[in-house]
């Protein structure tokens, strides 16, 4: 078995960089109109956990219609990718999917697999390490939201990408299509494996964003904890609740922690007031039908080469070459 973490800064370093990052964000959010908290700080551990649980309920659509296409669509991929394949998992979280790709690949050679949230994602890459001693393993902690290279091997090989679930909406378009364009630089000549959800049903929406048995308000709310916990702000968190938003132009479901009462949370010395009502906005869902991804993934650099859609609908997988 070959495992390896991505080395990084010295511990200290990498923690304070983190948080002065942090609160500069959070800074900036809270202060401009709308109030905006970057959707990327949901994923410490603790909210980790929570969409882990979240897409193991009946509610959150997505991740049960994308597990039952995955088997299906892993086989014709690891057609056209060959053997020994090194497979870039974006996002990687618990690690859950790659299982499928890695189960019908052809001797993958290697799994790089980057995530923000690096202890969640260390530990993800422990448990998946001992069942495909074979395969050489990386984990690396940064934020693919910008640039930063991977440790592609030196001897070339085929490349796999894969960007599961349906994080590409959570870019707007600009934004996602800048994404696409540094993982085709990044990845080299591949094949890159995407998903995205062209469901626009306000009810299956609402009940999939706002619903999971409660997990989604915690899951959101966790946010305004962590900012207390890791810089000293001071919400009451008991005082917001998560709402879901349906939104045109370009269509996206957004998240907010609405403001249940008046109250003032306090952030590095900085008061900030809300009245009944005021939201901040803590993450967004943009849908794409397959003919707008595939022209999305066009303009910036990729050709498509088929997709796939689940018996239900609600969920699509995308084929790019580079």
């Amino acid at each position: 078995m070959s495992m390896a973490i991505e080395p990084q800064p010295a511990e200290s370093d990498r923690a304070e960089s983190q948080r002065a990052e942090f609160l500069r964000d959070a800074r900036a959010g809270l202060s401009a109109e709308p109030r905006t908290l970057p959707g990327k700080y949901l994923w410490d551990a603790i909210g980790s956990d929570l969409f882990d649980c979240i897409c193991h309920t009946r509610d959150y659509y997505p991740t049960r219609r994308e597990m039952a296409l995955l088997p299906e669509v892993a086989l014709a991929v690891a057609a056209d990718v060959g053997p020994g394949a090194t497979v870039v998992e974006f996002g990687s979280g618990a690690s859950r999917k790659i299982r499928t790709l890695l189960d019908a690949l052809d001797r993958p050679a290697a799994y790089i697999a980057v995530d923000i949230s690096g202890d969640y994602l260390a530990e993800a890459i422990r448990r998946l390490a001992p069942d495909y001693p074979q395969v050489a393993m990386q984990a690396i902690c940064a934020d693919y939201a910008k640039p930063f290279t991977l440790p592609l091997p030196a001897g070339g090989g085929p490349v796999l990408g894969f960007f599961p679930g349906t994080s590409i909406g959570n870019f707007t378009p600009a934004e996602a299509g800048a994404f696409l364009a540094r993982a085709r630089d990044a990845l080299g000549d591949c094949l890159f494996l995407v998903g995205a959800d062209p469901t626009v049903d306000p009810d299956i929406l609402r009940v999939a964003y706002g619903g999971a048995d409660g997990l989604m308000d915690a899951f959101h709310r966790n946010i305004l904890v962590r900012m207390n916990r890791e810089l000293g702000a001071e919400f009451d968190t008991d005082a917001f609740a998560q709402a879901v938003r349906l939104c045109d132009a370009p269509f996206r479901v957004e998240a907010h922690l609405v403001a249940q009462r008046a109250t003032t949370a306090r952030l590095d010395g900085t008061d900030f007031a809300f009245a009944s009502g005021d939201s901040i906005r803590t993450d967004t869902s943009h849908k794409y039908t397959p003919e707008a991804f595939a022209a999305l993934a066009t303009a910036n650099g990729w050709t498509p080469v088929r997709h796939w859609a689940g018996a239900e609908g609600g969920f699509s997988l995308h084929l790019l070459r580079g």
